[in-house]
């Protein structure tokens, strides 16, 4: 230690190193660099370095650590900007770290337990990362496309347009393998294009007027019937089921205000087949997964018995229904 012409101790940039921790080297560098000047130098050359170097030297070493670049402390020790806009905006690209951290742990843990190959563990690391906002684009894009020109139920096309994934910041595994399932799905011609007959046939229906006017009623009586008959061990292709079909067929006749003769029951089945479909409900039962809501209990082998049973009773089979029924017959 030297004093300065001040009377202010001055210190070399070993007494520096040793003071505040810092290797030689490191102080050099912050030197050169400009962010922490020498106050002045021996007679030899040396640097000297006063009280106010290691208050500065200590403020860098706070800040790199927390992951500031060397220019932007330069601008804070320079007082171009402040320390507490300097935090925030570090405070928030840390939370962005924090999330996509998060997201690749959940990807490793679904990895784990799924025993993915190498194509699967990339196709769901890539698709974890997207932005809340690209995945909401995935499944917005799929529902323009499904609906487009077609004038559909308001009340069913608003709840599918309100149902959006929302993967959390820290998915569990099943989320994360939920999205990755309901990405797929969305994205299969196959089902894209069953889901579009769907909206076709309901679209069909309003247009005519035998939409009903409570399509959730009906599914909920349909399973109420079935699977009491279900659990009553009734073989859909039996006698016993012809009077659980007749009542059903009998309430979808009333509620489309429509006679329950040989034509209607067959465009009754036309409509159950193409609108069962095991796929739109596996849909709603991933959104389900992704967004923490309840998983509400299979109907599809309800319906599939319906089939079945309207089958044995005498119906001839097409495609089938897109109203009652469907992808959005339920949530």
């Amino acid at each position: 230690m030297v004093d300065g012409m001040d009377g202010d101790t001055l210190y070399t940039i070993g007494e520096l190193a040793r003071r505040t921790g810092l290797p030689v080297r490191t102080i050099r560098f912050y030197s050169d660099e400009g962010v922490v000047p020498p106050s002045g130098r021996t007679a030899a050359g040396y640097r000297l370095y006063d009280v106010a170097a290691v208050a500065r030297i200590d403020l860098v070493r706070t800040l790199r650590d927390l992951g500031v670049d060397l220019g932007t402390v330069r601008r804070v020790l320079d007082r171009e900007i402040g320390v507490g806009e300097v935090a925030a905006a570090h405070a928030e690209a840390l939370d962005v770290q924090i999330r996509t951290l998060r997201l690749r742990r959940a990807v490793l843990r679904a990895v784990a337990k799924r025993g993915s190959d190498p194509e699967e563990i990339e196709l769901m690391h890539k698709l974890a990362r997207l932005s809340d906002e690209e995945r909401r684009r995935i499944i917005t894009d799929f529902i323009d496309e499904s609906f487009a020109g077609l004038d559909l139920d308001p009340g069913f096309a608003a709840k599918m347009r309100s149902a959006l994934p929302e993967l959390p910041d820290d998915p569990e595994p099943d989320q994360v393998d939920a999205w990755v399932e309901l990405a797929e799905l969305v994205g299969d011609p196959g089902f894209r294009a069953a889901i579009r007959r769907m909206a076709e046939a309901q679209a069909a229906d309003i247009s005519r007027g035998s939409y009903p006017d409570d399509p959730v009623r009906l599914a909920e009586l349909t399973r109420e019937k079935i699977e009491q008959a279900i659990a009553d061990g009734v073989a859909p292709d039996s006698d016993a089921a012809r009077p659980v079909a007749d009542d059903l067929a009998g309430a979808y006749a009333a509620a489309s205000d429509a006679t329950d003769d040989a034509a209607f029951r067959r465009d009754l089945l036309e409509r159950m087949e193409i609108g069962t479909d095991r796929r739109a409900e596996r849909y709603w039962q991933l959104l389900a997964v992704i967004n923490g809501w309840p998983v509400q209990p299979t109907m599809t082998p309800c319906f599939e018995w319906f089939i079945e049973a309207l089958r044995a009773s005498g119906a001839d089979s097409a495609d089938s229904e897109g109203g009652a029924r469907g992808l959005g017959g339920r949530r």
